[in-house]
């Protein structure tokens, strides 16, 4: 598939998704959420691919969404797709949903200005690295609307009601060292050694842990910030512990540890994985 607002990279077992229209600050446009998230079904679909990096290229990441319609550029309401009443679908929401969704983790290589949905976008994404060039802001309020992309959710869960209301009700930008101790990004980077940092992280998960292991350890992770009782979490985890504890992974992965060699995990994530949310079901917007 060719892309217009984005590039795709496969290389080593690591996908990178480059947010690809430099002239406008990769502005965020429905042809963009719509390659993105066709990026994100080729790299759920590939064995190949142990982890994705999502990153900017130039000197921004995403300045949010593209205004060049002007004043009516949010009164369409977000998206070319309807939910069945026929109102607007949040582009954003549709793209962290598909993030949130993701068989494979998911690393937020943070390059420059990430406002907007530019930074909405990033907050399913399970580890965020940040250049010292990055600035951040959720400036909705500033331009007469709210939160979008599912972030009244992820947000509050990252860095806590009393940051998030902050940030949400000032709309005011914000530096990448106030991101990191507020634990919105994990790590901040010399703008050189970002996107090396970000593959360093990948190629440890890539190398090293078995594929069907981490989806669904990320999928269980995700899901239990919704729990109401550790005990949810303690049905899943025995259910996973029940199943991987079964499978060709566990063996592999016991044995080449007593063996002192390196694991070569046979499962695969295009074979599905376990079902241990049992009564789970998914979401459906109406």
């Amino acid at each position: 598939m060719s892309y217009e607002h984005i590039s795709l990279d496969i290389a080593d077992g690591i996908a990178t998704i480059t947010l690809n229209r430099p002239d406008k600050l990769n502005a965020f446009t429905g042809t963009m959420m719509h390659e993105m998230i066709a990026a994100f079904d080729r790299t759920d679909a590939d064995d190949d691919v142990k982890a994705v990096i999502v990153t900017g290229a130039g000197r921004g990441f995403c300045a949010g969404a593209d205004l060049s319609s002007g004043g009516d550029t949010f009164s369409r309401g977000g998206s070319d797709v309807v939910d069945r009443k026929g109102i607007p679908r949040d582009g954003g929401g549709l793209l962290t949903l598909r993030i949130f969704d993701s068989l494979k983790p998911v690393i937020g290589a943070i390059n420059g200005a990430a406002v907007g949905v530019g930074v909405t976008m990033t907050l399913p994404m399970d580890i965020r690295l940040a250049s010292e060039d990055a600035k951040f802001g959720f400036v909705f309020a500033r331009r007469g609307i709210v939160p979008e992309a599912c972030s009244s959710y992820f947000l509050p869960r990252l860095v806590g009601i009393q940051q998030a209301t902050e940030w949400v009700f000032t709309g005011r930008v914000f530096p990448a060292a106030e991101a990191k101790e507020a634990g919105l990004v994990r790590s901040v980077h010399a703008p050189a050694d970002l996107l090396p940092a970000a593959r360093a992280l990948a190629r440890e998960i890539a190398d090293n842990t078995a594929p069907v292991s981490v989806a669904l350890s990320r999928r269980m992770l995700w899901r239990m910030l919704g729990a109401s009782h550790p005990m949810d979490a303690h049905r899943v985890d025995s259910r996973g512990i029940m199943e991987r504890g079964r499978s060709a992974d566990s063996r592999e992965g016991v044995v080449s540890f007593l063996e002192k060699r390196p694991a070569s995990y046979p499962d695969k994530v295009s074979a599905g994985l376990p079902d241990v949310f049992p009564g789970w079901v998914d979401p459906e917007f109406s």
